[in-house]
């Protein structure tokens, strides 16, 4: 990266005491494994929520059309992997566990065997690295009820900070945007579109929270990485009842209009928003997306996501060696710097509160 605004922040920026922790749990969304897990999750992941039953049969057909398995817990067991090798090999030397939030193995299940292991103060890697409340402050609540089940013993739990900025979440998805953009006939790759993509959510809730600001953000660093001057940010698999606004423009529309305006015929999707594979990847773009722009005679190529790339896997380290460290040095590309430790009481809210 290079710029003058796009610095390394040093370790002046804030001091840390120093923190023992003795492990590390991996937080993510879950997902299910087989055909008949597919409606329990489901109903996980909707409950309280205005969506009807109809709708949901319908988003079960799309994991149906994959024998009922999701790609999120392979990617998570891959992860954990990665993870687990980089620190026996670089430090520091911590037990790494893994919970999800709507499916198997489930966050208070991980963490009462933590408990039941002795630990006391454990680090949290949430799989999100933008700031919304199903991002980061849902994920905040989810770790305090799987505490409160479990009791007294439960161990502390402090989050890692987000990493939308940090220099090895941006040069791992910028390593992946190259290789989607090599798939592209070299006399036609500087007039491919870069397009990124994240899950949409309400705007009530945007306007609560940052995401909006560090998705934009991340994806202009990105841009930069890859000698990119012109991208577009869009939004896809929104969920929930029609009548709220949610953010905009949603990816198909928006594909529908590049190709009424003519003069493209090459389009890099890059889903800047899912750190994983999950179904709103393979399913919503792989299949719908791919499906509109074949028919739209636009050549669609998807990047990877950020999955386990070995820069994203040390970047994870740096984080916790970060925390465990009086005056660390606080990674951050650009000008909006390093997300903070612990983030404001009102943010991230599902909404503005009077």
């Amino acid at each position: 990266m290079s710029g003058d605004q796009d610095l390394i922040h040093p370790s002046s920026f804030i001091l840390h005491p120093s923190v023992s922790y003795d492990a590390l749990l991996l937080v993510s969304f879950g997902g299910p494994e087989k055909r008949d897990d597919v409606l329990p999750f489901l109903e996980n992941v909707l409950r309280g929520k205005r969506v009807p039953r109809q709708r949901m049969l319908e988003i079960a057909e799309h994991y149906y059309l994959f024998d009922g398995v999701s790609p999120i817990n392979a990617e998570n067991r891959a992860l954990l992997a990665a993870v687990v090798a980089e620190l026996n090999a670089r430090g520091p030397h911590l037990p790494v566990y893994w919970g999800n939030r709507n499916w198997h193995p489930l966050l208070a299940d991980a963490v009462r065997q933590m408990a039941d292991d002795g630990i006391r103060q454990a680090l949290a890697l949430v799989t999100s690295a933008f700031g919304s409340y199903s991002g980061c402050r849902q994920y905040l609540e989810d770790l305090e009820q799987a505490r409160q089940a479990i009791g007294p013993q439960a161990p502390r739990i402090d989050k890692l900070r987000l990493f939308f900025n940090h220099p090895g979440f941006i040069e791992a998805i910028a390593d992946r945007v190259r290789t989607a953009l090599e798939a592209i006939p070299p006399d036609r790759r500087a007039a491919a579109r870069l397009v990124y993509t994240a899950h949409s959510i309400p705007r009530a809730m945007a306007e609560v929270s940052p995401c909006e600001k560090q998705l934009r953000e991340a994806c202009r660093l990105v841009s930069q990485g890859v000698g990119r001057a012109e991208w577009d940010l869009v939004y896809q698999s929104r969920s929930g009842p029609p009548g709220p606004p949610w953010l905009e423009p949603d990816v198909g529309d928006f594909l529908l209009q590049l190709h009424r305006g003519g003069g493209v015929r090459d389009v890099v999707l890059v889903p800047i928003g899912f750190l994983a594979e999950h179904m709103e990847v393979i399913y919503d773009i792989d299949v719908e997306i791919a499906g509109l722009c074949e028919s739209l005679g636009l050549n669609l190529v998807r990047a990877g996501v950020v999955g386990t790339h070995p820069r994203f896997v040390t970047m994870i380290r740096e984080l916790i060696e970060e925390r465990m460290t009086a005056e660390p040095s606080r990674l951050a590309l650009g000008p909006l710097g390093p997300s903070p430790d612990c983030c404001p009481p009102g943010c991230c809210l599902t909404q503005v509160t009077t």
